[in-house]
């Protein structure tokens, strides 16, 4: 896992109309959530339409939202750009959801999962990784988004998050054959 105090990886990466979102865009705000997330993965399913939500509300308090896909688009289609659209239109989602064809932004963030959820303080430096609430598919547990909104709402007054950090459960991030990150080794 990325430790605690790291700073935010930079990045700059295409959204759905082709325009590059980089890491120093998102400089001004007082936190920022960096989600790893994709649009087949039946854990993402399951919290999609809360995740809108709470990341709308994140931005309207003025946290800098931003979701990444980076998984392998020729074995997984569903996950290609133009699905990427689609998804983010039929949920509403109001931040930018980009691509990271190459997996290099992946790898920066050590990123394992999807979703898999990172909140930076003002400073740009990791304060949370973690899961975005205790929900899971078949579990019982309403979707809330609790443990992310918390943390997030911590780093943007510029205090730590409070409680233990849960690691986000998902699906793999699907890595193109011989692209696999050397830290799972």
């Amino acid at each position: 896992m990325l430790p605690l105090g790291t700073p935010a990886p930079a990045f700059e990466l295409p959204d759905l109309d082709g325009r590059k979102v980089a890491l120093d865009d998102l400089r001004a705000a007082p936190a920022l959530v960096v989600a790893f997330v994709c649009n087949h993965c039946p854990f993402v399913r399951h919290i999609r339409e809360v995740w809108a939500t709470r990341a709308r509300e994140l931005g309207e308090r003025g946290v800098a939202v931003v979701a990444i896909n980076s998984n392998d688009t020729d074995a997984y289609p569903a996950d290609r750009p133009e699905e990427m659209a689609k998804e983010a239109a039929a949920f509403g989602y109001t931040f930018p959801y980009l691509f990271d064809e190459t997996q290099e932004v992946a790898k920066a963030y050590r990123a394992a999962c999807t979703p898999d959820f990172f909140v930076f303080d003002g400073d740009r430096r990791l304060v949370y990784r973690g899961q975005f609430d205790d929900s899971r598919p078949g579990n019982g547990r309403p979707v809330t988004g609790a443990d992310l909104v918390a943390a997030a709402d911590a780093a943007a007054r510029g205090e730590p998050p409070e409680g233990e950090q849960t690691p986000s459960i998902g699906c793999n991030i699907k890595w193109r054959a011989g692209n696999e990150p050397d830290y799972f080794a």
